[in-house]
C-alpha cells in the first residue's frame, strides 16, 4: 500500500527521536491485544522507559506502519531507529539474549537477584545437575504471571549469576525482581517429594467473578473500581454503569491508588480484561478481580435488555 508522506513523516520523526519505539495496541497498563502485552512486558523488564504509539488511536498510524516496515502485523518494535520484528521475532530474540544487546544492557552492572537454596534442595539439585547431560548450572525464569522454571544448563553470559549454597542459578534479566528474595527447598510429605518455590513477589491471583457476584457487589454499595478495557466504540455500544475506560491516564490514576482499593476488570469476553488485571496484581494490588466471560456474559445473565456485540 503507498504511505501517506504527512504520515511517514510522523512515523520517522518519533522513530529517530526515542530510542526504543513500540507500536501496538492499546498501552503497556492496558494492553488491548495479547501480542502487545508479552511484547511490552519483556520490555518492562529490559530497559527503564521506552515510547509506545497506540495504533488503535489513529487509523492512519495503524495502517501507516505497516507500509513503513513493511510488515503486516501489530506490535512493531524499533530500537535505535531499526526495525527489529513483531511479537514472534521479539520473543526469539530475548531467548536467545540478542534483544538484551540491542537495548545495550549492560549486564554486568546489574545486581544479581538474591535466592536462597535450603541444604535438601541444594543436594537435590546437586544431584539433577550430576545425572544431567545437559550442562552444570541452573536457569530461573519467572514468567509475568509468575509461573515459574527451573531447568539445567550451559552458562549464559547474558542472564544474571546468583549464588546460594554452592551452587550457581542464571536468571533472565526480565525475571530479576520477580526472583528476587525466592526461596527453594526440598520437601517430603503425605504427598510425595519435590521442590518447593517460596515468592515473595508473587502478588494474590486474579480473582474470576462472575456477573451475579459482580452484580451482588454493586447491589452492596461498596467501595470500588469498575474498570472497562475495551475501546470506545465498544464503550458506545453497552457498558456498566459506574465504569471507566481504562486508558493510559487513569491507568496512572489507578497506579497511586491505595493497594488495599478492590480492583474490577471487565471487557467484552474477558480475555483482554484478565490481563490488565494481572498488570495491577503484579503491581501489588491485593483484590483484583475480573469479570468472567466479559460483558457479554452479564447481558445474558444479568441484563437480557443489554445490546449485544453482533459476533456474540
Amino acid at each position: 500500500m503507498s504511505l501517506d508522506p504527512e504520515i511517514e513523516q510522523q512515523i520517522k520523526k518519533v522513530v529517530s527521536e526515542n530510542p526504543v519505539v513500540l507500536f501496538m495496541k492499546g498501552s503497556p497498563r492496558a494492553p488491548q491485544c495479547g501480542f502487545s502485552a508479552t511484547v511490552a512486558g519483556i520490555l518492562d523488564g529490559l530497559v527503564p522507559d521506552y515510547t509506545t504509539v497506540d495504533v488503535l488511536g489513529s487509523q492512519d498510524i495503524r495502517e501507516g506502519i505497516k507500509a513503513f516496515s513493511n510488515w503486516p502485523t501489530i506490535p512493531q518494535l524499533y530500537i535505535d531507529g531499526e526495525f527489529i520484528g513483531g511479537c514472534d521475532i521479539i520473543k526469539e530474540m530475548y531467548a536467545a539474549g540478542e534483544l538484551q544487546k540491542k537495548v545495550h544492557l549492560d549486564i554486568g552492572a546489574m545486581t544479581a537477584p538474591k535466592i536462597t537454596i535450603t541444604d535438601a534442595a541444594a543436594a537435590a539439585l546437586t544431584e539433577a545437575i550430576g545425572q544431567s547431560p545437559e550442562g552444570d548450572f541452573l536457569h530461573l525464569t519467572v514468567e509475568q504471571d509468575f509461573q515459574t522454571g527451573l531447568q539445567i544448563g550451559d552458562a549464559d553470559q547474558m542472564k544474571l549469576c546468583s549464588e546460594s549454597n554452592g551452587l550457581k542459578v542464571y536468571v533472565d534479566v526480565g525475571s530479576a525482581r520477580r526472583v528476587e528474595g525466592m526461596k527453594i527447598d526440598y520437601v517430603s510429605n503425605d504427598k510425595g517429594e519435590g521442590f518447593k518455590l517460596d515468592n515473595p513477589n508473587q502478588p494474590p491471583s486474579v480473582v474470576e467473578t462472575s456477573p451475579q457476584e459482580l452484580k451482588q457487589l454493586i447491589d452492596s454499595g461498596a467501595d470500588f473500581r469498575l474498570l472497562d478495557c475495551r475501546l470506545e466504540k465498544e464503550r458506545d455500544l453497552a457498558n456498566l454503569d459506574g465504569s471507566h475506560l481504562l486508558d493510559r491516564d487513569l491507568a496512572e490514576v489507578i497506579e497511586q491508588l491505595p493497594k488495599e482499593t478492590t480492583l474490577v476488570f471487565y471487557c467484552h469476553t474477558g480475555l483482554r480484561s484478565k490481563r490488565a488485571a494481572q498488570y495491577f496484581r503484579e503491581r501489588g494490588f491485593r483484590d483484583v478481580r475480573n469479570l468472567s466471560g466479559g460483558i457479554d456474559a452479564w447481558a445474558q445473565e444479568v441484563d437480557p435488555q443489554m445490546p449485544r456485540y453482533r459476533s456474540a
